[in-house]
């Protein structure tokens, strides 16, 4: 006996339709002051350039939200990782905290 290809189609449709409300507030500050996440943004990429170790051709990008810094990239090594993490720290004081996924590659 086979399930009718509509039944699935309108439970993939019943799935996607609960999750896509998530996928739309991702992009939206809820704090009410999304002027926050972009100034932090800036001081910490202006304090990363400030480090010649950090510089191309490792590349760190940022991105706050919410007051959570993420930080992506790669860098070459495990003390550049976690310089690139205090160095967010420091120059975010108002961060709730610091998602670090940057890679090191050898």
């Amino acid at each position: 006996m086979t399930t009718p290809k509509p039944l699935y189609a309108l439970a993939l449709v019943l799935i996607l339709t609960g999750a896509l409300p998530g996928c739309a507030t991702y992009g939206k500050c809820t704090s009410g002051d999304c002027s926050d996440d972009a100034k932090m943004t800036a001081n910490i990429r202006t304090q990363l350039n400030q480090h010649a170790e950090l510089e191309a051709p490792n590349l760190i990008g940022v991105q706050t939200l919410n007051h959570v810094v993420y930080l992506t990239g790669e860098v070459s090594s495990g003390e550049q990782r976690a310089m690139a993490e205090s160095v967010s720290y420091a120059a975010a004081p108002g961060a709730a905290r610091v998602v670090n996924s940057i890679s090191v590659t050898h």
